[in-house]
């Protein structure tokens, strides 16, 4: 059976970061996955709506349409944490207690569910050396284009990309 993909914050607002190349490759996680199942925790979700909110309406207002026809194609499970959750947090590495609480809490709910998570960010990605189920979603190649049938979804992704964001400050 495959492993749950987790996605995180980091890894959906990296969509739209400053940096070229980590907008590149997020986009490419996404529209290659636009059609496969991925999990997030209702914390990373609100994490993606702080942050927008964080920002002039104007930018929401050409921001959400695309998040919000994505999160209507994209089959992603959003979950709560569950009482294994919590008691997997025991099994984390040692170096791992440098995280953040959220953080952990994220990678907790990967173990449990024996999943794997892909994000973009670095006190994530440095854990995999550890043992812990984490990679980055891998370089793009070429343009990318989200591809839904009628490149609704395209076009609405290149008119949200007037939001800019620091993806590692989410």
């Amino acid at each position: 059976m495959a492993r749950d993909v987790y996605v995180d914050a980091a890894l959906f607002m990296g969509m739209h970061s400053t940096d070229p190349a980590v907008r590149a490759s997020c986009a490419a996680f996404f529209a290659e996955h636009l059609h496969r199942p991925v999990v997030m925790t209702y914390e990373e979700v609100g994490r993606c709506d702080d942050l927008v909110w964080s920002y002039p309406r104007q930018e929401q207002d050409v921001y959400y349409p695309f998040m919000d026809v994505l999160h209507s194609l994209m089959p992603i499970r959003r979950r709560a944490y569950t009482p294994a959750d919590w008691q997997a947090l025991a099994h984390l590495p040692a170096r791992a207690d440098g995280l953040e609480l959220r953080e952990r809490m994220l990678l907790a709910s990967v173990l449990a569910a024996e999943g794997e998570l892909v994000t973009v960010n670095p006190r994530l990605t440095a854990l995999a050396a550890e043992g812990m189920p984490v990679r980055t979603p891998g370089r793009a190649s070429g343009a990318v284009r989200f591809e839904d049938g009628d490149d609704v979804l395209d076009a609405l992704y290149r008119t949200s990309l007037t939001l800019e964001v620091d993806h590692a400050a989410v």
